[in-house]
């Protein structure tokens, strides 16, 4: 017989519904917004993938800065720790202060208290407004993890993360041969095109073997925006 979910802690949020954090067992938890099913503790391939990757050119800087928006389960923020030096500094926008609750609360015991960690810095804030109002060359990687990942229907100028607009704030933010990686439910050619326009050599990765795989995209920022892309490959 299965084990039922205990509810551990919801709350209403202004524009989306109930969100719930839910625990069955050891270590299995689940974050939902009505009926949808938003984290799942024992489905993360993607997550680790896009912290891991996100920031494995910059493993060997002596103080690197990185931003991750979406803190959700801090398993992103976790293989993002993992990936860096001590004197790195990572700076995480989250949205909702619950999430950040959660974190340092029952989720801790996922990540090792990733969102504790002495290197972060968590503020309750917008990543695209946060990205906007950086200095330039900010940051060596910006890392997004968000619930929503760009897709076809994508407003391809204005949309607020995914948009060409904030692709070219994202490009600002960065320095250099900064990354800027991003989670998606699905591979998207447009959102692709945007970035190589906007000064980024993309690639998108599909972590795992077979079944539904989540898309990454790992973006560089070149020194000049010109038009270039590198055909994807998967992790096999």
């Amino acid at each position: 017989m299965a084990i039922p979910w205990e509810v551990l802690d919801r709350f209403i949020t202004d524009d989306e519904g109930v969100l719930e954090l839910r625990k069955r067992g050891a270590g299995d938890f689940l974050i939902t917004l009505g009926p949808q099913i938003l984290m799942n503790s024992k489905a993360q391939r993607s997550e680790i993938a896009l912290g891991s990757l996100g920031c494995a050119g910059i493993k060997n800087h002596p103080a690197p800065r990185v931003l991750v928006g979406g803190l959700g389960m801090a398993i992103t923020l976790r293989a993002v720790l993992d990936a860096l030096p001590s004197p790195a500094k990572v700076v995480v926008a989250e949205l909702n202060p619950k999430i950040k609750e959660w974190c340092l609360g029952p989720l801790a015991v996922l990540t090792e208290r990733a969102a504790g960690d002495p290197r972060v810095d968590i503020k309750i804030a917008d990543v695209g407004e946060l990205i906007r109002q950086s200095p330039k060359a900010s940051f060596d990687a910006i890392i997004l993890d968000l619930y929503r990942g760009p897709h076809p229907k994508t407003d391809r100028f204005n949309d607020p993360i995914y948009g060409s607009r904030a692709i070219d704030r994202a490009w600002a933010a960065l320095k250099v041969g900064g990354m800027f990686a991003v989670w998606g439910e699905n591979p998207d050619a447009g959102f692709e095109n945007r970035l190589s326009a906007g000064g980024f050599k993309v690639r998108c990765e599909r972590p795992g073997k077979g079944a539904y795989r989540h898309a990454v995209w790992l973006a560089e920022k070149l020194n000049q925006k010109i038009s270039t892309k590198q055909p994807g490959k998967r992790i096999d």
